[in-house]
């Protein structure tokens, strides 16, 4: 029942996060937010980096920056995109040696959020 419970805290935040940017961009009237949401798209796109190695950055400069939202984002990304717990530690390690002690919630968010994603990987794996 736990495992469902944290499970379904993944999927809450994907389904909150999806419904209210479909929300903010269906509103015609700002050009500028659908510009930015645009520039934000992109900057993750393939170009001297590849989009792997921008996800990471995302990650580092979440948590550097303390943006739960940001957080779990760039860290389900992270894991679709193969990152092992030992290269996502070795990247947080980063954030938190540049940010400091205050970096240290939203690292252990960050590791909860790691184990969600995991744990619906290896049910998605295992299903198939």
């Amino acid at each position: 029942m736990h495992d469902r419970l944290e499970s379904d805290k993944l999927e809450a935040f994907e389904a909150y996060r999806t419904r209210m940017n479909k929300r903010i961009l269906d509103h015609d009237s700002h050009a500028g937010i659908k510009r930015f949401f645009n520039l934000d798209s992109a900057a993750y796109r393939e170009g001297a980096l590849d989009t792997r190695t921008k996800e990471l950055l995302g990650l580092v400069a979440s948590l550097v920056l303390r943006c739960e939202d940001c957080i779990h984002y760039h860290v389900t990304q992270c894991v679709r995109e193969g990152y092992t717990d030992e290269e996502l530690y070795d990247a947080m390690n980063v954030a938190l040696i540049v940010g400091g002690s205050i970096v240290i919630p939203h690292f252990r968010r960050a590791v909860e959020t790691m184990d969600l994603a995991r744990a619906r990987e290896n049910k998605v794996d295992s299903n198939e």
